[in-house]
């Protein structure tokens, strides 16, 4: 075999163009089996003899084939005796399909005339001219998505099962031409930080492709910017020793030079190519809240910091940092001098409010899974550790501009880990504390208003007619409120709203108010003096709505729970919540969201403490919240598992939630709402209402085992358990240490879990409750089956059986036959194993629909019972659709760990290059979520994979870490691992 020359893409030859020919429904297809097409309606193209006779004119776009060329096309040397005539009797039964004007006869030959666009393959030539325009001009984005694009008109292999020398020739030539552009397109993914993401495919590749160097080059350099540095250099060593066997030669200059670059550690490697930034992206994220439009003042501050924004072009990140008490104005500037600066910032805009000043900040792993999102990865690719998460978020904006807004950070190490840290990227910081310890940042301080400057904002709302008389009393209102930019804002909106009102009498009523509370500090005087004039003249409604919304926890509220809340119709709460934003007491954070500043949701909760009558509103309200919640995601919990009866043990909620008949809308909900959803479970239960809380993080399970809300899940189980020992709720306390169990052995903590779930299972005897008795047995059998405990986790699920069927929840007895499956197969019950699991899938199938979640449970422990049983074919497929499943229900777990199934499936039926990209496929999803110990399993299995291949340096450097991982957690499987770490690790990797 050749070496590759490299990764220079050659569109294939095409010396003349299509001749215009009249417009035509007809289609054709040649990279795969050659096809023809009119409408949607595939028309007969006759034997393959004959479709390659179609090729061959096809592929000379137009131009006119002799007879002895088609003849020459279709047998080369050694043409049959009737060769002319057989030729003949393909073009007349081609004509009488294609119709004569496209397959026309001229000068002794043929030809098909159509147009451009009726051919696959002149599509892709198109597109791979457009793909090479646009890297030429820096849109490496353009680029990848236009040759993604090109290599999905593929349908196998180009000119598929067509006889004769030129059909070989032309197929050999586009194949070569889909793994340039292959290629070029991993080159493209590796720029634009896609590097784990690419580690998988390339893997494949050069199983397939063992001595074609480039693809060696790009797996070298996206397993280092993985952090996979002995792996990268472990390819070159494998490259090194199969060239050197096969073709007597050493590697290519540029395949030893980055060898070296990465034995140094080369800095400049570990990231993308330094290319102008595309001029557009596949998602461009644009959250700056709305810019006021009678923004005012603060001139010097806005071209200070829009200068060192604007310049942050071609230079290292620029941070900057507005300190200042409450109210002074630090959001709005922030929010006027980011719109001022978009343009600048093409690939987008974040924003987040990170509710410093409250008593709950937000955690930077959340708002990091926020961005991720909102930058377009998926949930399932979003790793659960801060680290993780901060790392490929700096990744994914590599190359970009992006200006990033952190309003109302709590301190300097909130925000460190939501830095880009990238050329071109700025952030913009509000805090009321100086950032001092956050290096480089360029500190601003802002004070309250001048006089005039508070004069004119005050004007810009009033009117400057009933400003301009009575000058001396605007001057007092602007004085009474401190010339804070938040309390002069309520306090016009108030006037503005009272046209019978003159200044005087704005100013006089404010004098009253700060006699009333002369007893504040000094720095909130003049914001609360102007709450509560503002709050005063509320209808009692608008006063009931502001109260009752600002006892509620989380960033923002969407308007159906705000109505739940309120106990109104939706169309009523949005009426009031809307003139609410018209006083500025309360902010529309997007369409059908709102939110409170701090300081007016800290005044909100202070006037329900003193005014709300009667007082158990206030905890009435928080009631409805909950039962909207609950309701809510009880009924995406039933659309994904159908027929379980843990929702039967639900305390009843007496307000309704909001109901889905599409299952992807469902869940699109429940991770929308998946901060709320979690601060009301924390708050509810240490508001007296534990069991339904504890209800709630059970409906919510699927947050726990998506990857990108797990660490909230898991803190937000582990205050439910305190408020309920605290509340005396055995039952509640059980349930809650259920979850707190579920998620830590997501993680992988498989001691704190069963630490957790002999607590629970204690609780759940006590209160006698059915739900704790039947899930806490079955996860302590998962647990003791993953730590080699069979006997145990025998018992424990025959215990968990017997609860379920006790309760008549047959989605849970098919849970634990199916994990009970798992202990028959690890100690060689095999028959049994796969019958168990067919029970398990049998009673899931009765009662579910066919892509309810349990299913895929029920198929991923039959697809291992029938591995086991060598029935690989049936395995294949379970694990298969399992996998499907649990991809569309977003469970990044389960996703990640079929693969790694199939990967092992794949060892066993002898297809290691299959098994070591399901291998590598796991790697990438699992990252940050499932734990080491599942790591190390996956890692073992790729490099049985990679060992399989010939790429056994690389599989030594995955054994190597695997072997640290158990051997830190002295786990048995350690004695496997250093088993193929002997001296015959090929012929053990089969």
């Amino acid at each position: 075999m050749d070496r590759d020359n490299g990764p220079g893409v050659r569109v294939p030859e095409q010396r003349t163009p299509w001749e215009r020919a009249s417009g035509t429904d007809l289609r054709f297809t040649v990279l795969g089996p050659v096809r023809v097409w009119r409408g949607g309606e595939a028309l007969p193209s006759g034997s393959p003899q004959q479709r390659a006779l179609l090729a061959a004119l096809l592929l000379r776009y137009g131009r006119t084939a002799t007879a002895a060329e088609l003849i020459d096309a279709l047998w080369g040397d050694e043409p049959p005796s009737q060769a002319l005539a057989t030729v003949r009797t393909y073009a007349s039964r081609l004509r009488k399909t294609l119709g004569q004007d496209t397959l026309v006869s001229e000068a002794g030959g043929y030809a098909v005339r159509i147009p451009r666009e009726a051919l696959d393959l002149t599509l892709a030539q198109d597109l791979a001219a457009e793909a090479e325009k646009a890297r030429g001009g820096g849109d490496r984005f353009k680029a990848r998505t236009l040759i993604n694009k090109l290599l999905g008109l593929w349908d196998g292999e180009a000119l598929a099962s067509l006889p004769g020398p030129y059909a070989e020739n032309q197929r050999t030539s586009l194949e070569e031409w889909r793994l340039q552009l292959t290629e070029t397109r991993l080159d493209l993914d590796l720029e634009v930080g896609c590097h784990a993401e690419a580690v998988s495919e390339l893997t494949a590749l050069t199983a397939a492709q063992p001595l074609r160097e480039r693809l060696r080059e790009l797996l070298m350099v996206a397993l280092y910017r993985s952090g996979r540095q002995a792996e990268a250099l472990a390819v070159y060593a494998d490259t090194r020793r199969l060239l050197a066997e096969e073709l007597g030669v050493d590697p290519r200059p540029e395949l030893s030079q980055l060898q070296q670059r990465i034995l140094r550690a080369d800095e400049e490697l570990a990231r993308p190519a330094d290319e102008p930034a595309p001029a557009s992206v596949p998602v461009r994220p644009a959250q700056l809240p709305a810019n006021v439009p009678d923004f005012t003042g603060r001139a010097a501050f806005v071209r200070e910091l829009g200068d060192r924004l604007v310049s942050a072009e071609g230079s290292v990140m620029a941070v900057s940092a507005l300190a200042g008490i409450g109210g002074v104005g630090k959001t709005t500037l922030a929010v006027h001098i980011a719109h001022r600066a978009r343009p600048h910032f093409p690939d987008g805009q974040l924003y987040v409010d990170l509710q410093g000043a409250g008593n709950t900040a937000a955690a930077p792993e959340t708002v990091l899974g926020a961005f991720l999102r909102a930058l377009g990865t998926a949930d399932s690719a979003i790793p659960d550790s801060l680290d993780e998460r901060a790392a490929l978020y700096r990744s994914i904006l590599d190359g970009r501009r992006v200006l990033v807004l952190l309003d109302n950070a709590h301190d300097a190490a909130q925000i460190r880990p939501l830095l880009p840290g990238t050329e071109g990227c700025v952030a913009l910081v509000t805090s009321r504390v100086r950032m001092v310890d956050l290096a480089g940042a360029h500190l601003v301080d802002l004070d309250v208003m001048s006089p005039e400057e508070a004069l004119q904002l005050f004007t810009r709302i009033v009117g400057d007619e009933r400003v301009r008389s009575e000058r001396e009393a605007a001057l007092d209102v602007v004085a009474a409120c401190g010339f804070l930019p938040l309390a002069i804002r309520i306090a016009a909106s108030r006037l503005a709203a009272r046209r019978t009102w003159t200044v005087s009498v704005l100013a006089a009523k404010l004098a009253d108010e700060r006699r009333r509370l002369d007893e504040l500090q000094a720095g909130d005087l003049a914001v609360k003096a102007t709450f509560e004039l503002g709050y005063g003249q509320l209808e009692p409604a608008q006063a009931r709505a502001f109260r009752l919304l600002g006892l509620a926890d989380g960033p923002d509220i969407s308007l159906a729970a705000a109505a739940a809340l309120l106990n109104l119709a939706p169309h009523t709460a949005e009426d009031l919540l809307e003139s609410l934003v018209d006083t500025s007491l309360l902010e529309s954070a997007a369409p059908g969201r709102y939110r409170y500043h701090d300081l007016v949701r800290l005044y909100a909760r202070a006037c329900a403490e003193r005014d709300e009558q009667p007082p158990v509103e206030k905890e009435l309200a928080l009631s409805r919240l909950l039962d909207f919640y609950l309701a809510t995601a009880a009924g995406v919990y039933a659309l994904e598992r159908p027929g379980e009866r843990v929702l039967d043990h639900f305390t009843r909620t007496a307000y309704p939630g909001l109901t889905f008949q599409v299952r992807e809308t469902a869940l699109d909900w429940l991770f929308s709402e998946s901060n709320g959803l979690l601060a009301c479970a924390r708050q509810s239960a240490g508001s007296g209402m534990p069991g339904r809380a504890a209800d709630l993080l059970m409906a919510v399970v699927d947050l726990g085992e998506s990857g990108a809300n797990s660490h909230q899940f898991a803190t937000a189980a582990k205050s439910v358990s305190e408020a309920a020992r605290a509340a005396g709720d055995a039952q509640a306390e059980g349930r809650a240490r259920t979850m707190l169990t579920h998620a830590l052995s997501v993680s992988g903590r498989f001691a704190e879990a069963e630490a957790e779930a002999r607590c629970a299972l204690e609780l759940g005897r006590l209160a006698d409750d059915p739900v704790s008795l039947g899930q806490v047995p079955n996860q302590l059998g998962i647990i003791a089956l993953y730590e080699n405990r069979h006997s145990d986790a025998e018992n424990h699920l025959r215990e968990a059986l017997a609860a379920f069927r006790a309760d008549g929840n047959k989605p849970g007895e098919a849970s634990a036959l199916c994990n009970l499956s798992r202990v028959h197969l690890a100690t060689g019950r095999t028959t049994s194993a796969v019958d168990l699991a067919q029970q398990g899938v049998g009673i899931y199938e009765a009662d579910a629909s066919g892509l309810a979640l349990r299913l895929a449970n029920g198929k991923y422990a039959l697809g291992l019972a029938l591995t086991g049983t060598g029935r690989t074919a049936a395995a294949q497929e379970a694990l298969t659709e399992a996998m499907s499943i649990f991809r569309d229900s977003r469970q990044q777990l389960w996703h990640g760990m079929t693969l790694f199934r199939l990967a092992e499936l794949y060892l066993a039926i002898r297809q290691p290059a299959h098994a070591a990209s399901h291998a590598e496929q796991a790697l990438a999803i699992l990252r940050g979520i499932g734990g080491e110990w599942r790591r190390a399993n996956v890692l073992t299995a790729l490099g049985r994979g990679l060992a399989g291949i010939g790429q056994t340096d690389r599989a030594h450097v995955c054994w190597n870490e695997a072997l640290s991982i158990f051997d830190n957690l002295a786990s048995p499987e350690a004695a496997s691992v250093r088993e193929l770490l002997t001296p015959t690790p090929v012929a053990r990797a089969s």
